[in-house]
Protein backbone atom coordinates (compact mmCIF):
# COMPACT_ATOMS: atom_id res chain seq x y z
CA UNK A 1 0.00 0.00 0.00
CA UNK A 2 1.77 3.46 -0.79
CA UNK A 3 1.94 6.01 2.09
CA UNK A 4 1.01 8.58 -0.53
CA UNK A 5 -2.35 8.75 -1.60
CA UNK A 6 -3.01 9.18 -5.73
CA UNK A 7 -6.05 11.80 -6.66
CA UNK A 8 -7.66 11.31 -9.94
CA UNK A 9 -7.56 13.99 -12.60
CA UNK A 10 -10.99 15.80 -12.93
CA UNK A 11 -10.48 16.70 -16.46
CA UNK A 12 -8.91 13.60 -17.80
CA UNK A 13 -9.73 10.95 -15.15
CA UNK A 14 -6.55 9.47 -14.92
CA UNK A 15 -4.92 9.55 -11.30
CA UNK A 16 -1.38 10.52 -10.14
CA UNK A 17 0.42 11.18 -6.78
CA UNK A 18 -1.22 13.67 -4.34
CA UNK A 19 2.36 15.63 -4.08
CA UNK A 20 1.54 17.10 -7.46
CA UNK A 21 0.00 20.06 -8.08
CA UNK A 22 -0.86 19.51 -11.55
CA UNK A 23 -1.78 16.69 -13.59
CA UNK A 24 1.02 15.40 -15.60
CA UNK A 25 -1.03 13.95 -18.09
CA UNK A 26 -3.35 17.20 -19.31
CA UNK A 27 -1.87 19.72 -16.70
CA UNK A 28 -5.13 20.64 -15.03
CA UNK A 29 -4.02 22.47 -11.83
CA UNK A 30 -5.58 20.83 -8.59
CA UNK A 31 -7.44 22.85 -6.22
CA UNK A 32 -8.87 19.95 -4.00
CA UNK A 33 -9.10 16.69 -4.03
CA UNK A 34 -10.22 15.55 -7.32
CA UNK A 35 -11.17 18.97 -8.52
CA UNK A 36 -8.86 21.17 -10.90
CA UNK A 37 -9.16 24.80 -12.31
CA UNK A 38 -9.39 26.10 -15.51
CA UNK A 39 -6.72 28.87 -15.47
CA UNK A 40 -8.33 32.18 -17.12
CA UNK A 41 -7.63 32.98 -20.94
CA UNK A 42 -5.87 36.65 -21.30
CA UNK A 43 -5.63 36.66 -24.41
CA UNK A 44 -8.47 38.53 -25.37
CA UNK A 45 -7.07 41.08 -22.70
CA UNK A 46 -4.10 40.81 -24.53
CA UNK A 47 -5.16 41.91 -27.53
CA UNK A 48 -7.26 44.98 -26.30
CA UNK A 49 -4.03 46.16 -24.43
CA UNK A 50 -2.11 46.01 -28.26
CA UNK A 51 -5.09 47.69 -29.38
CA UNK A 52 -5.09 50.45 -27.27
CA UNK A 53 -1.16 50.84 -27.79
CA UNK A 54 -1.43 51.08 -31.45
CA UNK A 55 -4.41 53.96 -31.28
CA UNK A 56 -2.13 55.88 -29.00
CA UNK A 57 1.10 55.79 -31.64
CA UNK A 58 -0.96 56.64 -34.49
CA UNK A 59 -1.92 59.61 -32.49
CA UNK A 60 1.02 60.45 -31.41
CA UNK A 61 2.40 60.48 -34.80
CA UNK A 62 -0.55 62.20 -36.26
CA UNK A 63 0.01 65.02 -33.85
CA UNK A 64 3.84 64.94 -34.49
CA UNK A 65 3.02 65.52 -38.46
CA UNK A 66 0.40 68.27 -37.60
CA UNK A 67 2.51 70.40 -35.30
CA UNK A 68 6.21 70.24 -37.18
CA UNK A 69 7.39 73.34 -38.85
CA UNK A 70 6.47 73.71 -42.12
CA UNK A 71 10.13 75.66 -43.37
CA UNK A 72 13.41 75.37 -41.86
CA UNK A 73 15.44 77.25 -39.71
CA UNK A 74 17.34 80.17 -41.32
CA UNK A 75 21.02 79.19 -42.52
CA UNK A 76 23.52 81.73 -43.21
CA UNK A 77 24.23 80.61 -47.39
CA UNK A 78 27.62 79.93 -48.07
CA UNK A 79 27.20 81.92 -51.08
CA UNK A 80 26.63 84.89 -48.98
CA UNK A 81 23.36 85.89 -50.15
CA UNK A 82 21.37 86.52 -47.03
CA UNK A 83 17.04 85.64 -47.40
CA UNK A 84 15.48 88.77 -48.20
CA UNK A 85 12.95 90.39 -46.78
CA UNK A 86 9.20 89.16 -46.53
CA UNK A 87 7.16 90.26 -49.93
CA UNK A 88 10.54 89.73 -52.08
CA UNK A 89 10.43 87.25 -54.48
CA UNK A 90 12.85 84.50 -53.63
CA UNK A 91 13.65 80.69 -54.27
CA UNK A 92 16.35 78.03 -53.79
CA UNK A 93 17.84 76.58 -56.29
CA UNK A 94 19.26 73.05 -56.54
CA UNK A 95 21.64 73.47 -53.96
CA UNK A 96 19.41 74.83 -51.45
CA UNK A 97 21.13 78.43 -51.61
CA UNK A 98 18.70 81.42 -51.69
CA UNK A 99 17.86 83.21 -54.86
CA UNK A 100 16.26 86.95 -56.12
CA UNK A 101 14.51 87.58 -58.17
CA UNK A 102 16.64 89.54 -61.13
CA UNK A 103 14.36 92.17 -61.10
CA UNK A 104 14.99 92.55 -57.40
CA UNK A 105 18.17 94.11 -56.05
CA UNK A 106 19.26 93.85 -52.73
CA UNK A 107 21.72 96.63 -51.10
CA UNK A 108 24.88 94.79 -50.09
CA UNK A 109 25.44 97.87 -47.04
CA UNK A 110 21.69 96.85 -46.37
CA UNK A 111 21.27 94.73 -42.43
CA UNK A 112 18.61 93.69 -40.74
CA UNK A 113 16.75 96.10 -39.03
CA UNK A 114 17.66 99.22 -41.34
CA UNK A 115 14.08 99.39 -42.13
CA UNK A 116 12.88 99.58 -38.55
CA UNK A 117 13.29 103.46 -38.81
CA UNK A 118 11.10 103.78 -42.13
CA UNK A 119 7.87 105.08 -40.43
CA UNK A 120 9.51 108.01 -38.85
CA UNK A 121 8.60 111.64 -40.10
CA UNK A 122 11.37 112.60 -42.46
CA UNK A 123 13.61 115.11 -40.80
CA UNK A 124 13.43 119.00 -42.56
CA UNK A 125 16.41 119.47 -43.78
CA UNK A 126 15.92 122.91 -45.05
CA UNK A 127 18.61 125.95 -43.64
CA UNK A 128 16.70 128.67 -41.73
CA UNK A 129 16.11 131.93 -43.61
CA UNK A 130 18.50 134.64 -42.54
CA UNK A 131 17.60 137.57 -40.98
CA UNK A 132 17.83 140.74 -43.20
CA UNK A 133 16.36 143.68 -41.75
CA UNK A 134 15.76 144.91 -38.48
CA UNK A 135 13.93 147.86 -37.59
CA UNK A 136 11.79 149.10 -34.09
CA UNK A 137 8.67 150.56 -34.66
CA UNK A 138 6.17 152.48 -32.77
CA UNK A 139 2.62 153.12 -34.08
CA UNK A 140 4.31 150.89 -37.21
CA UNK A 141 6.75 154.09 -37.99
CA UNK A 142 10.25 153.35 -37.73
CA UNK A 143 12.16 154.96 -34.97
CA UNK A 144 15.37 155.83 -33.86
CA UNK A 145 14.75 158.79 -30.54
CA UNK A 146 12.03 158.96 -28.64
CA UNK A 147 11.14 160.78 -25.64
CA UNK A 148 8.94 159.09 -22.91
CA UNK A 149 7.68 160.46 -19.73
CA UNK A 150 8.16 159.43 -16.35
CA UNK A 151 5.61 157.00 -15.57
CA UNK A 152 4.32 156.71 -19.29
CA UNK A 153 4.39 153.78 -21.06
CA UNK A 154 4.83 153.63 -24.59
CA UNK A 155 4.39 150.40 -27.06
CA UNK A 156 7.17 149.13 -29.56
CA UNK A 157 7.11 146.41 -31.86
CA UNK A 158 10.43 144.99 -34.20
CA UNK A 159 9.99 144.62 -37.59
CA UNK A 160 11.91 141.27 -39.12
CA UNK A 161 12.78 140.79 -42.73
CA UNK A 162 11.79 138.38 -44.18
CA UNK A 163 9.09 137.69 -42.17
CA UNK A 164 8.91 133.94 -40.20
CA UNK A 165 12.92 134.32 -40.31
CA UNK A 166 12.91 134.59 -36.59
CA UNK A 167 11.25 132.76 -33.72
CA UNK A 168 9.56 135.02 -31.19
CA UNK A 169 11.23 133.08 -28.31
CA UNK A 170 14.64 134.07 -29.80
CA UNK A 171 13.85 137.66 -29.25
CA UNK A 172 15.24 140.06 -26.12
CA UNK A 173 14.62 143.63 -25.62
CA UNK A 174 17.54 145.20 -23.21
CA UNK A 175 17.81 148.72 -21.42
CA UNK A 176 21.45 150.36 -20.58
CA UNK A 177 20.27 152.05 -18.01
CA UNK A 178 16.94 150.97 -15.59
CA UNK A 179 17.39 154.22 -13.70
CA UNK A 180 16.23 156.17 -17.08
CA UNK A 181 13.50 153.51 -18.51
CA UNK A 182 12.69 149.57 -18.36
CA UNK A 183 11.76 147.65 -20.97
CA UNK A 184 9.17 144.71 -20.71
CA UNK A 185 8.90 141.92 -23.46
CA UNK A 186 5.20 140.83 -24.19
CA UNK A 187 5.58 137.99 -27.25
CA UNK A 188 8.63 138.70 -28.39
CA UNK A 189 7.93 140.33 -31.36
CA UNK A 190 6.07 143.45 -28.63
CA UNK A 191 7.70 145.39 -26.02
CA UNK A 192 7.03 148.31 -23.72
CA UNK A 193 8.90 150.70 -22.50
CA UNK A 194 8.25 152.14 -18.79
CA UNK A 195 9.92 156.01 -18.31
CA UNK A 196 11.33 155.97 -14.63
CA UNK A 197 13.61 159.12 -14.62
CA UNK A 198 15.18 161.73 -16.07
CA UNK A 199 17.86 161.53 -18.75
CA UNK A 200 19.04 159.33 -21.92
CA UNK A 201 19.70 155.39 -22.27
CA UNK A 202 20.02 152.96 -24.98
CA UNK A 203 16.93 150.39 -25.82
CA UNK A 204 18.39 147.72 -28.02
CA UNK A 205 16.49 144.62 -29.49
CA UNK A 206 18.52 141.03 -30.42
CA UNK A 207 16.87 138.99 -32.75
CA UNK A 208 19.10 135.90 -33.09
CA UNK A 209 22.23 137.34 -32.84
CA UNK A 210 21.33 140.42 -35.07
CA UNK A 211 21.19 143.88 -32.43
CA UNK A 212 18.61 147.27 -33.41
CA UNK A 213 19.16 150.31 -31.07
CA UNK A 214 17.32 153.05 -30.35
CA UNK A 215 17.99 155.90 -28.39
CA UNK A 216 15.28 156.69 -25.57
CA UNK A 217 14.94 160.37 -23.54
CA UNK A 218 13.37 160.38 -20.29
CA UNK A 219 11.31 163.51 -19.30
CA UNK A 220 9.63 165.33 -16.78
CA UNK A 221 5.95 163.99 -16.86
Amino acid sequence: MSIISEVKCARCDRKYSGVRSRCPYCGARRIGRGKFSEEPDTSRGKMLIGILIMAVLVVAVGVLLFTAPTTPPYQEPENGVRDPSPGIPAGLDDSGNVTVSSNYTIDPTDSPGDDAGDDEEPVDETPPVEIEYLEITYTNRKTTDFSVKVGERVPLRVRIEPPGSADSNNIEWKSSDDEIFQVVSMDGISATVTGIGIGQATLTVIVEGKEETCIVRGTRP
